[in-house]
């Protein structure tokens, strides 16, 4: 019979996390690793599932102990399934963190199997991943009394034309899981497009332009109604694909509030990201709902509710107070630095799917 570890008698936990890429869009990855080590210290390994030999969190060997290659979620269930296994019988891990929106299906529908290996997760149901899917966020919106912007979901470049003439521009493209454009005129909706159905397939969605203050909020649900930890931030330095590359911590019970309500009627479970648009006159616009911790969450830690180490708990079974305080005015700001590898290591990945 599996035994969860408990740390209070010496024994390590063992947590295999995804989203190992840390580029100009990072995956939360790295982010979820740092603050796992921020909240357990040395008694932790850390298993990297990765999906490219080039994810740049791999060879961060301060941050990662080993890393294995999983296949593509295109590969389907049963070939995750099985690398999972394989993994297992050598690392015994503990829980399973994945991190990325497109992977999150394949480790749902083996939630159990992975239990029966000793392997906790943490993960909303899919009918829960598809309520807030970018595709169904204004009967979401609908349902449950959410302010959202006006989108369509299109499937062709014909159908932009009149969808953009009756939002207007600047116009909103995004894409199916990642990334979103801002168009400014006909052409600019069209490339967009087509860029985005090369590199994410189909649908698109395109959204109505809301002019305002960009604000991200990372939270924790507990699967009961309850959000355990809820911490708000203002994006200070935008990049190019609009991810925050500095921002602070802020305190707004409006926003906790909002937060709040979308883990009571959802009854989310485990991490999520509610992306929004506040305007001048106050309204709060959901943008979007990504169903995973985004990838600044190491900043919740710093401001006082390290959200990764109680998810965590959460999948052990270990009770969990909900954390009401933090401090505001906490910043992050991203770097790069270059980070300097033998090509044996990329060889060895290569070759044999494990670092």
């Amino acid at each position: 019979m599996y035994v969860s570890p408990d740390l209070n008698k010496g024994m390590g936990l063992t947590i295999a996390v995804t989203g190992l890429n840390a580029n100009d869009n990072p995956g939360p990855g790295l982010a979820v690793i740092r603050a796992l080590r921020a909240g357990f210290g040395e008694d932790l390994r850390i298993i990297g599932l990765a999906y490219e030999t080039l994810e740049p969190a791999i060879y961060l060997r301060d941050q990662i102990d080993k890393t294995y290659r999983i296949p593509y979620p295109t590969a389907g269930v049963d070939a995750l399934k099985g690398r999972i296994k394989e993994i297992q019988k050598v690392e015994q891990m503990d829980v399973l963190i994945p991190n990325f929106d497109a992977e999150l299906y394949n480790f749902i529908k083996i939630e159990q199997d992975l239990l029966a290996m000793g392997i906790h997760t943490f993960l909303p149901s899919h009918k829960q991943l598809a309520q807030r899917d970018k595709v169904n966020l204004s009967a979401f919106g609908e349902q449950y009394q959410f302010k959202v912007p006006a989108n369509e979901v299109v499937f062709t470049a014909v159908e932009i034309d009149n969808i953009a003439r009756k939002f207007g521009f600047p116009l909103m493209v995004k894409g199916k899981f990642y990334e979103a454009q801002t168009a400014l005129n006909i052409a600019d909706a069209h490339r967009a497009f087509h860029k985005l159905h090369a590199k994410w397939g189909l649908p698109i969605i395109l959204q109505e332009f809301i002019k305002g203050t960009e604000i991200n909020i990372a939270g924790l649900g507990d699967g009961e109604g309850n959000a355990i930890s809820v911490i708000p931030m203002r994006k200070l330095y935008i990049t190019e694909k609009g991810k925050a590359w500095a921002g602070i911590t802020i305190d707004d019970e409006r926003l906790i509030a909002l937060a709040k309500d979308f883990a009571k009627a959802t009854a989310w479970k485990g991490g999520f990201e509610l992306e929004i648009m506040q305007e001048n006159n106050g309204n709060l616009y959901i943008m979007e709902v990504n169903p995973r911790f985004p990838a600044w969450v190491y900043l919740t830690a710093a401001a006082g509710q390290n959200q990764p180490k109680a998810l965590v708990d959460l999948a052990l079974g270990n009770p969990v107070a909900e954390m009401n305080t933090y401090k505001a005015g906490k910043m992050f700001i991203r770097y790069a630095w270059d980070n300097i590898v033998d090509v044996e290591e990329f060889q060895k990945l290569s070759a044999f799917g494990e670092l």
